[in-house]
């Protein structure tokens, strides 16, 4: 261990007060002080609890959660909010040291929450007060910068991905001679949601056959390898007729992440939940390429979102689907248009992939810098 540094228990450094409930007709949007829960700022208030910096800690729900507090605050009664002697220790010091020591882990129950004590019995090794105040010079000035190039990581991706949705639109919008305008259920054959596993009271197993769902599908492809359900052989054959999908179909998710799509390319044997249309597109009027595109122009042209229905989910009906009208092309155009958005697409997602790279490589240095802080090697 560095010279000067003791190994303590976080028990010997800090103390975590509980929060306490705030009855809602204190809360105002535009008050002077935030209010704090589990996971950050949660409201405003003008009224506070806590009137000293501090360090809130995750109590409940979103257990071992780090946030560095406004000088006034209230905590709610879901958060402890630290305290300690600033004659021996640096606020900012101990934040970053919390960072470190993944409190989150320690979190139990089926409503995860923490106990101070095991808190208190984790342990750390923490320098002299101008040691502790060196490290945090240090890592402000690293952090700042991090933070600087991770938001221009994050624009510069954010315009990658709107680059193609704008691309996409222009396409649709300015359309060339000869496109002709008709409903998108007269270029299907056949336009089905999927099957109603909780109506039709379908048990899933740990094996099977698979029926995808909305987190099956990313980025056009449908994922096959994780977080997959079964059913058995029995049902499998009841069903396979109207929800297994052919090569060529297309999907289209309805509800929670509307419209995200993807191409039949494989014949597999695996069923499609409630919360997926497939759609067989009459190959004499349309490719599924193009019934693809045209599903995500009108999906990010917010056609679908003025048209959702529903309480806490929204979702999109069959019949908003087929009644939607759509511009086409002859089939010549259809694949030249095609190949020019598969194009740019790939090259849109060159650039997204790096920059997230660049992110996780940020990411990546900021715990490297924070290992070294608390290893007194920096």
């Amino acid at each position: 261990m560095k010279n000067g540094w003791k190994q303590m228990a976080l028990g010997e450094i800090l103390h975590l007060e509980y929060g306490k409930s705030l009855d809602e007709r204190d809360r105002k949007p535009n008050g002077r002080f935030p209010v704090y829960g589990a996971n950050g700022e949660k409201d405003r208030t003008d009224r506070f609890y806590h009137e000293k910096q501090s360090i809130i800690v995750g109590r409940k729900g979103s257990a071992g959660e780090i946030n560095l507090t406004e000088k006034k605050f209230w905590p709610l009664d879901v958060t402890y909010f630290v305290t300690f002697d600033d004659k021996q220790h640096d606020l900012r010091f101990l934040y970053y040291l919390l960072t470190t020591m993944d409190l989150p882990k320690l979190a139990k129950g089926v409503k995860p929450g923490i106990n101070r004590n095991e808190v208190y019995s984790q342990v750390a090794r923490v320098p002299a007060l101008p040691e502790q105040q060196r490290i945090v010079g240090i890592l402000d000035k690293a952090f700042d910068g991090i933070a600087t190039a991770k938001a221009n990581a994050e624009k510069n991706l954010q315009n990658a991905h709107s680059l193609f949705e704008s691309h996409l639109q222009s396409v649709f919008t300015q359309r060339g001679k000869g496109w002709r305008e008709i409903q998108l259920a007269d270029v299907c054959e056949r336009l089905h949601q999927g099957l109603n596993t909780a109506g039709e009271k379908v048990k899933f197993y740990d094996s099977g056959f698979p029926i995808i769902q909305t987190r099956n599908i990313d980025d056009g492809v449908v994922e096959l390898d994780s977080k997959i359900k079964f059913m058995c052989e029995e049902d499998w054959h009841v069903y396979k007729d109207k929800y297994r999908p052919e090569v060529g179909d297309v999907f289209f998710t309805n509800i929670g992440t509307i419209g995200k799509t993807a191409i039949v390319t494989v014949d597999r044997d695996y069923l499609i939940h409630w919360n997926i249309f497939k759609l067989r597109p009459r190959i004499e009027k349309i490719t599924s390429e193009f019934l693809r595109y045209t599903l995500e122009q009108l999906t990010s042209s917010g056609y679908f979102e003025k048209l959702q229905k529903g309480g806490t989910v929204d979702f999109v009906t069959k019949k908003m689907i087929s009644e939607a009208l759509i511009y086409l092309p002859n089939k010549t155009e259809q694949e030249q248009i095609v190949a020019k958005l598969d194009s740019m697409r790939e090259e849109t997602q060159h650039l997204e992939s790096i920059y997230r790279q660049k992110l996780d490589a940020l990411e990546t240095l900021k715990k490297s810098l924070l290992h070294q802080a608390f290893s007194g090697n920096l």
